[in-house]
């Protein structure tokens, strides 16, 4: 049976962030942890994302390492996507990071 530790993970991460802190090496690059770029209330560029969970013209959800990413608005779309990169645009009302 596979058992998952968080505490494990979470102690690793850590390490690797002082890794990349001490080779002055970006996080984005050693944690896999996500980058959010917002441009004025209409567009959010997301790198390193792991998925999208829901998507309407009034929300988006998106699941990176360790937690989602969830926009509020109106008229949202994905204008574009990649394996590793979104951009969204539309009137951003909010955005917030859930566990």
């Amino acid at each position: 049976m596979w058992h998952f530790d968080m505490g494990k993970e979470r102690e690793n991460d850590r390490l690797k962030e002082k890794l990349a802190s001490a080779a002055s090496m970006p996080k984005d690059v050693v944690l896999g942890a996500a980058v959010v770029t917002i441009i004025g209330a209409g567009e959010v560029c997301i790198e390193n994302y792991r998925g999208i969970i829901e998507y309407t013209d009034v929300l988006i959800r998106v699941q990176t390492k360790g937690y989602q990413i969830k926009l509020q608005g109106k008229h949202l779309q994905i204008e574009y996507y990649t394996n590793d990169e979104m951009k969204i645009t539309g009137r951003i009302v909010s955005l917030e990071y859930c566990k």
